[in-house]
């Protein structure tokens, strides 16, 4: 018996990165898997095929979470192949770095309409079927960059898109907690992925495995156990939190 045995979830980005390790995480607890992605249809794939290994359903879904009518033929097409949804992980999103008042506006733009209108668009649409039912678990991922500034800076737009998200999800718990749907985040910090390869410099990555209390970087697979943890049934009195692998590096 598998821990998430009988549910569907719906994972956003789930291609790649975190979303990939949360969505076969499930896979391995029993969850059927819908994997969202916007450009990389063989990865998603990919995720498929290994879900279907575990003898899972699931199902591949191209989206682009920043627009209302993709999001919804996305949950209507969930809703359609299996009938429910009960979870729901926010996990789409992109990061672009450069000081603040040199970043084109249209940057801050794009990553707002994917990180913030993008997580309250799938949530809003997902509600309804998870309150029909009363019963929901929403994971949203925030980024310890919400929390604590890091090197020389570049990630202000990404910290105030990630800030948004903390605040939705405590703000939302209220709302929603009396139809038996807990909201949560997850704001990983030192973490070895791809997107923080792409703007961590070695000489960066060195100091920061110095100042992390466990003297090295987490993986994805921690931050997949988190989801996997908000996601159980057994979680159900764990609502407006903020869950932070970050080995460390920021202690609430």
């Amino acid at each position: 018996m598998g821990r998430l045995d009988g549910r569907v979830a719906l994972v956003t980005g789930g291609g790649r990165g975190f979303g990939r390790a949360i969505a076969l995480a499930f896979g391995q607890e029993g969850a059927d898997v819908v994997v969202n992605y916007h450009a990389n249809a063989t990865a998603a794939a990919e995720v498929v095929a290994a879900l279907e290994k575990l003898g899972r359903r699931a199902l591949a879904v191209k989206t682009d979470v920043g627009s209302e009518r993709d999001v919804r033929a996305m949950v209507d097409a969930t809703l359609k192949r299996f009938g429910c949804l009960d979870v729901l992980v926010n996990n789409a999103g992109i990061m672009d770095r450069g000081r603040f008042a040199e970043t084109p506006v249209g940057h801050y733009a794009r990553m707002f309409e994917t990180n913030v209108t993008g997580t309250m668009l799938c949530t809003r649409a997902v509600l309804p079927a998870m309150i029909e039912r009363t019963y929901g678990r929403i994971i949203n991922l925030s980024s310890q960059l919400a929390r604590a500034g890091v090197g020389t800076g570049g990630f202000a737009a990404y910290a105030a898109s990630k800030g948004a998200i903390e605040a939705l999800t405590r703000a939302l718990a209220h709302e929603v907690g009396e139809h038996g749907i807990t909201v949560n985040a997850i704001a990983p910090g030192g973490i070895d992925t791809d997107m923080s390869r792409a703007v961590m410099t070695p000489e960066y990555r060195a100091r920061r495995t110095k100042e992390l209390p466990v003297r090295h970087l987490g993986g994805l697979d921690d931050v997949a156990y988190c989801a996997l943890f908000l996601a159980d049934e057994a979680g159900g009195y764990l609502t407006g939190q903020v869950l932070q692998p970050n080995g460390g590096w920021v202690m609430p």
